[in-house]
């Protein structure tokens, strides 16, 4: 997957497409998180992996079908649309990117690697969220290189752009790890539904789709991303089902 990541990044590059904020620092985030499955660091290494992957291919069909002209997912509709009609700084695409990926994709990745009989599986569950959590603390490690964003121009901080540079990480780690969470509590709503139909499934995921493509579109009025999204909570919550064990109870005892 890096290798195919890597390859597209090049006419992104060349286009001087502003896609290329985001995939550069997915990329990046990629290459982590393998590291650190090299190392041993997670429970079930093949199973992040799988997952990793799984999650990935939702960002890179929905990036190669916007760029033949196809039909694109309404998150990631707003988030490349936003690439084309004006100037934006680099971190907003970034976190245009981020809302759209996390808030959509990952759910559906997650249960792209998680069947049914799993969902039920307390003590399989309290490892994938184990592996889940450790996640958050690879992205964390990131933030705190303090690197720049990859691709972007190097420019000269203003003493506004010092004082904000703490408060910014400290609202990106906050984003990633209560957008995550919200991921979490929503894979379970969505298992829920794909157990009692498919059609109330499809409603469900609708409906996520709705409210991600909303946030990210409400992202890309102008002003400080990061500002907004603190004031306004990061990520986007389904409403819990009846069924305790796929609802709001089984996100707050089983998830992270």
């Amino acid at each position: 997957m890096i290798e195919v990541m890597t390859a597209q990044l090049t006419p992104l590059r060349e286009r001087r497409d502003p896609r290329r904020f985001f995939h550069a620092t997915y990329l990046r985030t990629t290459e982590a998180v393998r590291a650190e499955l090299s190392a041993g660091g997670f429970d079930d290494p093949a199973w992040v992996e799988q997952w990793d992957v799984e999650f990935a291919r939702f960002y890179l069909d929905a990036l190669q079908a916007d760029l033949s002209g196809g039909s694109v997912p309404g998150p990631w509709a707003a988030a490349f649309a936003a690439a084309g009609d004006r100037p934006r700084p680099p971190l907003q695409h970034v976190l245009l990117g981020m809302n759209a990926h996390i808030n959509y994709d990952l759910p559906q990745a997650l249960l792209a690697v998680i069947s049914d009989a799993e969902f039920g599986d307390a003590s399989l569950m309290a490892r994938r969220a184990a592996d889940h959590r450790h996640i958050d603390r690879v992205l964390a490690t990131l933030v705190d290189r303090r690197e720049g964003l990859p691709d972007a121009p190097p420019s000269r901080p203003t003493v506004w752009d010092r004082l904000l540079a703490p408060a910014n990480r400290l609202a990106t780690k906050r984003f990633l790890t209560e957008a995550r969470a919200k991921v979490w509590a929503n894979s379970r709503v969505l298992a829920g539904a794909r157990q009692r139909d498919p059609a109330d499934y499809a409603q469900r995921l609708a409906e996520l789709e709705r409210l991600s493509a909303a946030r990210v579109a409400d992202l890309t009025r102008p002003g400080n991303v990061l500002l907004r999204l603190a004031a306004r909570g990061f990520g986007v919550i389904l409403p819990a089902d009846s069924d305790p064990q796929h609802g709001t109870r089984a996100y707050q005892e089983g998830g992270p």
